[in-house]
């Protein structure tokens, strides 16, 4: 009996000290696999009411939103559960303007800015070199919470931010749709072309270079017969058409090899073939600017329907294109020949932690995040990302039902490395001349290969920055 009674007593004991080592959590997502993360010691991982900012230049505090719908509300219910289970608080608000962003990172990463706040910041493209090269991204594969073989993670960024194997910038959705060609349905309906062939063609496969082309024709018209075109087919902002190009046959101006280091490809016969068919389209279908015009009357030009297609961001829906008249559709660049699929060169912002944060700060900002950005349970599949496209300027359901659909996913997105090179200057050294004819492609490329190949070195830490630009080659003969 006493031995009975000791043991009883012993269980008693055990009952009564578990808890207070592994407490009991409610999980109303245990169904849909949702485990609760404990310390080594079995409790709870607990944040300790730290507050993390996602520091934005556009957003306002999600706890203050009003769900839209059943999936939205999960969301919400899902981020204050997390909040309340380990003990923190995030909000998503616009700390910088567009224009400070990169000024305050800076002066927050070098210790200069307000360190008493917990920041995650948001950079945009255009910025975000500098302070990589610099090192003041915090290195986040040192933070085991983090696993970037998930499938939420945007796998471009971490592409290009990933340097030695290490990775310093993370994205937690899909890249944002970027070029492609918008058409204006009524002049397609005068030159008796069905608008939706277009939409039929990008879904099964066959809106190529050669199908671009035969459009083109026959929208460019000599309506007077005077010999002499006075309707073309299309105006585009130069840099977006060439591009745009050269990315729908598989290639950008600066790659990526096998071992890691970029390497100049404008010279490659993938992106040769594609700058001259894109010249040759230019000088057959593209309407020339009247005398004296605005570098932007390209845009005047689709809007007030004098071309029928126009090479754009798809931005330009909800902007430049927002008060049109006419119908609008969008697709993607079409398929070059040495392309498997459609694709578009994604340039999106990224988060990052800064990189004077100490480790167990920075372990404890990244698991937030990390939780914060994970799928709602439930709702890991939902198409309320269309909710964002919805009040632009498309007439038709197509454009973000099939074309945005395809944006979103990886396998239609080319990455670029021109932006992790300090000095390119497309539009300068490149675009501009050969979209002018001053150039040919090839010429431009040998004239600005020396040059180039200097500032790759310099990123590849092959060489040592100059404190001069090396002097430009004269064009080939």
């Amino acid at each position: 009996m006493k031995k009975t009674l000791a043991l009883i007593l012993a269980a008693l004991m055990l009952l009564s000290v578990v808890p207070a080592m592994a407490e009991d959590v409610e999980n109303p997502y245990e169904e849909y696999g949702v485990e609760i993360q404990r310390d080594e010691n079995g409790n709870v991982i607990d944040l300790g009411g730290m507050e993390i900012i996602v520091a934005d230049w556009w957003s306002s505090d999600w706890h203050d939103s009003e769900p839209e719908t059943a999936s939205a509300e999960a969301t919400y219910d899902y981020r204050t559960w997390l909040e309340e289970t380990y003990n923190f608080t995030i909000r998503t608000l616009a700390v910088p303007t567009w224009s400070s962003s990169p000024e305050d990172f800076q002066a927050l990463a070098t210790g200069n800015g307000d360190d008493s706040k917990n920041y995650i910041w948001v950079l945009r493209p255009g910025v975000q070199l500098a302070p990589f090269q610099t090192g003041l991204y915090y290195d986040l594969s040192t933070l085991d919470c983090l696993d970037f073989t998930e499938e939420k993670w945007n796998p471009t960024t971490a592409s290009l931010f990933t340097k030695d194997g290490d990775v310093y910038a993370m994205r937690a959705m899909a890249a944002e749709p970027r070029k492609g060609i918008f058409f204006n349905k009524r002049l397609l309906k005068e030159a008796n072309i069905e608008p939706d062939s277009i939409y039929d063609m990008q879904k099964d496969g066959t809106w190529t270079w050669e199908a671009f082309e035969e459009l083109c024709e026959k929208l460019t018209k000599d309506t007077d017969n005077d010999g002499v075109t006075d309707k073309y087919a299309m105006m585009s902002f130069s840099p977006h058409l060439i591009q745009a190009a050269v990315t729908s046959n598989g290639v950008g101006f600066v790659m990526k090899d096998e071992n890691g280091k970029y390497y100049n490809a404008a010279e490659t016969d993938a992106f040769l073939e594609a700058a001259n068919w894109i010249v040759e389209m230019i000088e057959k279908y593209e309407m020339p600017a009247p005398e004296g015009a605005e570098w932007n009357y390209c845009y005047t030009a689709f809007i007030n329907g004098e071309v029928a297609l126009s090479c754009h961001e798809e931005y330009a829906a909800g902007q430049d294109y927002a008060d049109m008249e006419d119908e609008i559709g969008f697709v993607m660049f079409p398929k070059g020949p040495r392309a498997e699929t459609y694709l578009f060169n994604p340039q999106d912002n990224i988060y990052v932690i800064p990189a004077n944060y100490d480790a167990d700060r920075a372990w404890k900002i990244a698991f937030a995040y990390n939780l914060f950005t994970d799928p709602t349970p439930g709702y890991g599949d939902t198409d309320d990302w269309k909710l964002d496209y919805k009040g632009k300027n498309y007439s038709d359901e197509r454009a973000i039902d099939e074309t945005l659909a395809m944006m979103r996913e990886p396998e239609h997105q080319l990455v670029w490395y021109s932006d992790m090179v300090t000095g390119y200057d497309l539009g300068n050294d490149y675009i501009y001349g050969v979209y002018g004819r001053t150039d040919t492609p090839a010429a431009r490329a040998e004239a600005m290969r020396n040059t180039w190949q200097s500032y790759i070195d310099v990123a590849n830490g092959d060489a040592v920055a100059p404190t001069e630009a090396p002097a430009e080659e004269a064009p080939a003969e």
